[in-house]
């Protein structure tokens, strides 16, 4: 863990990695609701399941954002110092 603040270079590889993060948990969260039979997508409107399904796409993709959050802080120190 380095002391200071971040280099360019690690705060741009913090941009990628959550946004890259971000799709994987999005489409994890797509692929479990419709596992569960709630498509976000669904033509039947704003039903329950269809919330329940965006829901599910925000909570994935928000997860995987703060897993690479996690794992930038681990690796090398807090963005924010």
């Amino acid at each position: 863990m380095s002391q200071g603040r971040p280099s360019t270079r690690q705060l741009m590889l913090l941009g990628l990695a959550q946004a890259v993060l971000f799709v994987a948990g999005a489409l994890l969260g797509r692929w479990l609701g419709l596992a569960l039979g709630l498509d976000a997508f669904g033509s039947g409107g704003y039903s329950n399941s269809a919330v329940f399904g965006i829901l599910l796409i925000g909570l994935g993709g928000g997860a995987g954002a703060q897993l690479a959050r996690a794992w930038f802080t681990r690796k090398y120190g807090s963005p924010r110092s």
